[in-house]
């Protein structure tokens, strides 16, 4: 639009991703408080004379001022980041914890996933999505419980929350014992459909204790128990997301953090995102 002038306007973010641009700059794909995941061009930021180049890192909750139509009915899709204020940056906490590293990299590429659409405004997942960050920073329960409890309330965001308190095709109410992916979670026997899988009942009673937020219970279970809950969760969110998420394998789910050693933040972040804008 002939005469059309940038607005200035800010918002809360948390950062997903980042990828280079050019020799010194950078895209940044951030979930917005109030307008949903957007893509903002940070200009001259990989410059070691760069004000704000640290604070715009994976994971990190940020402050900002933007260059661009909010709406996106004018002007390039690509935002300009006139300004940074880091408010929490959580990232610099994961710097030698492969764990918790790999599960926020699975958060923030499940946020993007369950945001198709660019600015449009998703509070919920914005607030889910900083928060389970906030937990991994402060070791407040394991990588993974984090992690699946993330993944279970973004499915129910999106509305492919498993059913686990009934049969998932016939609606009788009751803890069965088959657990079937596309038929959409929990089924009774009645409706079990072949290659169903059989967890154990403790694994149900899990998934529904991270659905609800009791983390007595979620805290006092076993490994094994947690390994097969986080199986049943990828499979059920892979089905829906119909891709699978890069990142998900990546994540270690009980080997000694010792022995891992993690990769450099911000080469594998821009490696990553390269990668997925030239298969999307």
């Amino acid at each position: 639009m002939a005469g059309y002038r940038r607005q200035l306007y800010r918002d809360d973010a948390v950062v997903l991703r980042v990828q280079k641009l050019g020799e010194s700059d950078r895209i940044i794909t951030l979930l917005t408080r109030r307008h949903g995941r957007l893509r903002a061009v940070a200009r001259g930021i990989r410059r070691t004379t760069s004000k704000f180049g640290a604070r715009l890192e994976p994971f990190g909750h940020v402050d900002l001022q933007l260059a661009g139509d909010p709406k996106g009915e004018h002007g390039s899709s690509l935002h300009t980041v006139s300004q940074v204020e880091g408010i929490d940056l959580y990232g610099k906490r994961f710097l030698g914890d492969y764990p918790r590293y790999t599960a926020a990299s699975a958060i923030a590429e499940t946020a993007e996933r369950l945001t198709p659409v660019e600015r449009e405004p998703s509070l919920r997942l914005f607030q889910l999505t900083l928060g389970a960050i906030k937990s991994l920073a402060q070791g407040e329960h394991a990588t993974t419980l984090v992690l699946d409890a993330y993944l279970l309330r973004g499915m129910a965001l999106a509305g492919w929350a498993p059913a686990l308190t009934a049969c998932a095709v016939c609606g009788t109410p009751g803890q069965h014992r088959a657990f079937s992916v596309p038929a959409g979670g929990a089924v009774c026997p009645d409706c079990r459909p072949p290659g169903a899988a059989h967890p154990a009942p403790a694994t149900i009673d899990l998934m529904s204790a991270l659905t609800t937020g009791d983390w007595v219970l979620a805290d006092a279970t076993e490994t094994g128990v947690r390994r097969e809950c986080s199986g049943l969760v990828a499979a059920h969110l892979q089905w829906h997301l119909e891709r699978a998420l890069r990142s998900l394998p990546l994540v270690d789910r009980g080997a000694p953090a010792a022995t891992a050693v993690p990769p450099p933040v911000g080469a594998v972040a821009e490696a990553d995102g390269v990668n997925r804008e030239k298969t999307e």
